[in-house]
């Protein structure tokens, strides 16, 4: 097999990624050297260190002087930036994964808008009230609206995982365009109504239920 040369280290990056993923090499067993790759796909050295490169970043192998490249075990060992990796495969959209996606965004931002609630400051509680009035109006608005829900929780770890989700998110907007609709308009200021209200349970509450609604929108898109 060759790959075109053009883009070959992106190439075999994605073929080892996805017999990674998909279960053809299984964790623990070794890769073929990087000699065998660099002669099986024709390509140079340098090439194909990229790739394996590109493998370790995402801890989908680890790679040991004076021993084999062995497959990690990436529900184990990866982070949030396989994410992307894993929604699509071969077939197309992931739609276990995607649902896997959506339930942690709910408990996220269900959590987010209790903190929030206790925590936020006035400014913080004004400017949700402002993004909640045109949130419904598109994608972008409603990821802003929850980026100022989570800034206001004051929890960091929270903030670095809509940052991770964050290119996912708008990298496939095409994909999430169902997710936002006219009539989840009234939710969104139920929810930072309450947040101002220092509401922790109708927060949390009213989030839960809009997630909800968007995540049934966003299936019958789908179809």
């Amino acid at each position: 097999m060759e790959l075109r040369r053009t883009t070959a280290s992106e190439e075999l990056f994605a073929v080892l990624r996805d017999q990674i993923l998909t279960g053809v090499y299984q964790p623990g067993e070794k890769l073929p050297p990087q000699r065998t790759l660099a002669s099986e796909y024709r390509l140079n050295a340098t090439t194909v260190r990229e790739a394996i490169k590109r493998l370790e970043q995402l801890r989908l192998v680890e790679v040991r002087h004076g021993d084999a490249m062995r497959v990690a075990d990436w529900r184990t060992a990866s982070g949030l930036d396989v994410l992307a990796h894993v929604l699509f495969d071969a077939t197309g959209l992931r739609r276990d994964t995607l649902g896997a996606l959506m339930e942690a965004r709910r408990f996220l931002l269900a959590a987010a808008a209790r903190l929030a609630a206790e925590r936020r400051s006035d400014e913080q509680a004004e400017e949700l009230r402002a993004l909640a009035r045109v949130a419904a109006a598109e994608q972008t608005a409603d990821f802003t609206f929850f980026a100022g829900l989570v800034e206001a929780s004051g929890n960091i770890v929270f903030s670095l995982i809509l940052n991770s989700v964050r290119p996912i998110y708008f990298e496939h907007a095409a994909l999430f365009s169902g997710l936002v609709t006219p009539d989840q308009a009234p939710m969104y200021e139920r929810a930072a109504e309450a947040v101002a209200a220092r509401d922790a349970d109708a927060a949390a509450a009213a989030v839960t239920e809009l997630t909800l609604r968007q995540e049934r929108a966003l299936e019958e898109a789908l179809g």
